[in-house]
């Protein structure tokens, strides 16, 4: 699995005009399932991303983690970053996971992430979506296990 994870200050998904997902503070991370992907991934990827420390302490070092800081997260699935683009100029998403194992998987995801984390928001599978954010840094970082 692939979380590209944004440190923000507040971010939000709308679909359709609506917002679905909303956080201050926190994690916004898009989301790659690939076929090889399975539970196991999806729990590793996720005590990554909470322990992840890209949080400044006191001193302004990154020692702090969105658990540290009772942060939000942002979770979106996002199958592009799954794309193979070494070579020619039109992406291939041979690697990426099947319509349905992508969101059975991204579904698991969001269910674990709330039973671990009490701020979770996301985005929704294969809806059209607009993402707002506000990247406090910047700092960004790729996670794939």
């Amino acid at each position: 699995m692939i979380g590209l994870l944004q440190r923000v200050t507040r971010a939000h998904v709308e679909i359709d005009g609506e917002t679905v997902g909303v956080i201050d503070r926190g994690l916004m991370v898009l989301t790659g399932v690939e076929k090889h992907d399975d539970e196991t991934r999806a729990d590793r990827l996720l005590e990554r991303l909470l322990g992840y420390r890209v949080f400044p302490d006191d001193q302004g070092k990154m020692n702090l983690s969105v658990r540290d800081i009772d942060g939000g997260l942002l979770l979106v699935p996002q199958f592009t970053l799954a794309a193979d683009t070494r070579k020619g100029r039109r992406p291939s998403f041979a690697s990426a996971a099947p319509p349905e194992q992508g969101q059975a998987i991204f579904d698991y995801f969001v269910a674990c992430a709330r039973r671990r984390h009490p701020q979770v928001q996301s985005g929704r599978f294969g809806a059209d979506m607009q993402i707002h954010l506000v990247n406090d840094g910047p700092v960004t970082f790729w996670l794939s296990v």
